[in-house]
């Protein structure tokens, strides 16, 4: 409990005590009213305060304002008890929804303690403490057990575990040593690391993300908005509907002034907004905060509600279905065994550092013997001619793709089944057989478009630059609708126009890239989600939606916050509405008493926000259940 909840819990504690002695005693006494008075200023004195500051800001017609005049009128009539009872429950609400507050943003603080508070320098051989903005790209700082990674780097010396659950939602520890990356943010726990930095604090993923986490409140979703322009209605229309109730009944029918006053009081105590102008925004909190501890970062609540109301995703195939690294799917010789074929590839792309190179020697497995590999020479944009040694003595060796082998006047056969990038072998004998080398695919893509499927996601597609019949072969392993292969970034921008125009008007279409090339698509969907947003500037810059890991199974995670956080919503907009219009014509009509108005106010507001609070709560064994 803050210090300014603890002073109010105090407050309320001293009012409560006059209000009970007052109502012990005989109500028409001068101790009687003397402590209902003092039960009502120590419960509310800064209410009124409020609202005249509020006044001379020109903001009028706000809850300060109709809360001072509705105690003032009962006041007025006599009507004391209710008074007092009316401000001490109001700000008993409005302690009860601070509370709520604070803890739905805990989630929030949490993230935001992730900013480093300074950098131990390594300069001469000694450490030197300073601001994380004082260091340079190409420092070496010094990280001890501990403390938070002030910047991003690669380690050059040490090993250790580092915890970046703030950042991914990911508790099991990652291990790191010499030449491995970390990003800032994360907390070292054990060993002592040497980082030489690679950014400045300014471009780091820490500053990146603080940025994206404090503005994220100036996107309001639509249910906001509505509810701040009908709180701006909405309260005017009562305080001048209040003042006909006081003044015309009297006037035109005759009867009591002050019973028709004490009407008009109940009327205004009851039309207080709080329960929809707290619990709604507070909703929205509960979600982005329940999503920021699964390691979902959203830029503002809209994107919640329109990932409630995804209706099409669009996935880029490398980086975010795949993994971006190349691995041997298929060996297809000619004549002869698949090792020897592997074998002669190993031993052609020897001197290669290309990643399909390396994809094929590690396919082989087994160390390679300098002596067996003579002359290499790249042929650009065609592969590799070299000299080696089999069994049967030396080759002449080439290994690329199909242009290689017709500028070598080679007639291929391959296989039609085979799909992803094929290597072509041949030497003096000619062709010898094919290797074909294939992205794979994330172990969590299936369960995440399981999960897409079972959330009602009526479209799945997706794009890649690779040829077509290889995107083709991924969509049906996957089960993906539609794909469209052969596209450069440009392209890609079109074919998602094309299906935005395809898709329901009041739905949405995300777009799932890794943040790094797609940034014009990213930007074109209604939603934009880049995966693995750590050390990615892309990510974090052009998304609306940041997984912080490589988990597409995040998406359907936000999705069901997005699902919860709108149910929420409406259900609380229902009830407050429907309850306040209840209340306010039965006080018009004499039926309510200023009591019955308090539970209209503070009682629907409590109920809003306890409902409110439960978007906070969103945790993996609700998943499963969905």
């Amino acid at each position: 409990m803050t210090k300014k909840q603890k002073k109010m819990v105090f407050r309320l504690t001293v009012s409560a005590v006059f209000f009970i002695a007052a109502v012990g005693l005989e109500k028409k006494t001068v101790f009687a009213w003397s402590s209902f008075i003092l039960a009502y200023l120590w419960a509310g004195y800064d209410i009124p305060l409020k609202a005249c500051r509020n006044i001379t800001k020109g903001q009028v017609f706000d809850e300060n304002f109709l809360m001072t005049i509705a105690t003032f009128g009962a006041i007025v009539v006599g009507a004391l008890e209710e008074a007092a009872a009316v401000m001490l429950f109001y700000q008993v609400g409005e302690l009860f929804s601070d509370y709520a507050v604070n803890k739905s943003r805990k989630s929030i603080k949490d993230l935001m303690d992730i900013n480093p508070e300074y950098a131990n320098l390594l300069k001469d051989g000694a450490e030197e403490q300073v601001d994380p903005y004082e260091v340079n790209v190409g420092d070496i700082i010094v990280i001890r057990p501990g403390e938070k990674v002030p910047l991003d780097g690669v380690i050059v010396r040490g090993d250790s575990s580092l915890d970046t659950k703030a950042l991914t939602g990911e508790s099991v520890p990652v291990e790191a040593g010499p030449g491995d990356s970390v990003v800032s943010g994360s907390i070292n726990l054990n060993g002592v690391l040497e980082v030489q930095t690679t950014r400045l604090f300014d471009d780091s993923t820490v500053a990146k993300i603080l940025e994206l986490v404090e503005n994220a409140s100036s996107r309001k979703a639509r249910a906001e908005n509505f509810i701040t322009r009908f709180a701006r209605v909405y309260t005017p229309v009562v305080v001048i509907l209040a003042l006909i109730l006081a003044i015309a009944p009297p006037l035109i029918l005759g009867g009591d002034l002050g019973t028709w006053v004490y009407r008009a009081c109940s009327f205004l105590v009851v039309s207080c907004p709080c329960a929809l102008v707290i619990s709604i925004p507070l909703s929205f909190f509960g979600g982005l905060g329940a999503a920021s501890r699964k390691g979902i970062l959203l830029k503002g609540s809209n994107y919640l509600e329109a990932m409630a109301n995804l209706d099409t995703v669009v996935f880029d195939k490398t980086g975010t279905l795949t993994n971006g690294r190349f691995q041997v799917s298929d060996v297809a010789p000619v004549h002869g065994e698949r090792e020897s074929l592997l074998e002669m590839a190993a031993l052609g792309e020897y001197h290669s550092n290309h990643p399909i190179a390396l994809s094929v020697k590690e396919a082989y497995g087994k160390e390679i013997d300098p002596e067996r590999v003579g002359a290499a020479e790249e042929i650009a944009g065609h592969g590799i001619h070299a000299q080696v040694q089999t069994e049967d003595g030396w080759h002449e060796l080439y290994i690329g793709n199909r242009k290689l082998m017709e500028r070598q006047n080679i007639t291929v056969d391959t296989p039609s089944e085979l799909f992803g990038t094929t290597l072509y072998l041949a030497n003096e004998g000619g062709y010898l057989g094919a290797i074909v080398i294939s992205d794979t695919v994330r172990s969590d893509v299936p369960a995440a478009l399981k999960g897409l499927r079972t959330q009602g996601i009526r479209r799945l597609a997706m794009l890649t630059g690779d040829k077509e019949e290889v995107g083709k072969a991924v969509a049906e392993k996957l089960g993906i609708d539609q794909v469209y292969g052969n596209l450069l970034p440009g392209d890609k921008v079109e074919k998602v126009e094309q299906l935005l125009a395809e898709k329901p008007a009041q739905k949405s279409l995300a777009f799932v890239g890794d943040g790094i090339n797609d940034a014009p698509v990213l930007a074109r969907a209604d939603i934009g989600i880049a995966m693995g947003g750590i050390g990615s500037d892309a990510a974090v810059e052009a998304a609306d939606v940041v997984i912080m890991d490589d988990e597409p199974s995040k998406i359907v995670d936000t999705i069901r916050i997005g699902r919860k956080t709108m149910g929420i919503v409406r259900q609380n907009i229902v009830f407050a509405i429907g309850v306040k219009v209840l209340v306010l014509i039965l006080a018009a009509l004499g039926y309510a008493s200023m009591w019955a108005a308090v539970f209209g106010d503070v009682g629907v507001s409590v109920l809003a926000i306890l409902n409110a609070m439960r978007a906070l709560s969103y945790s993996c064994r609700e998943a499963e259940r969905q």
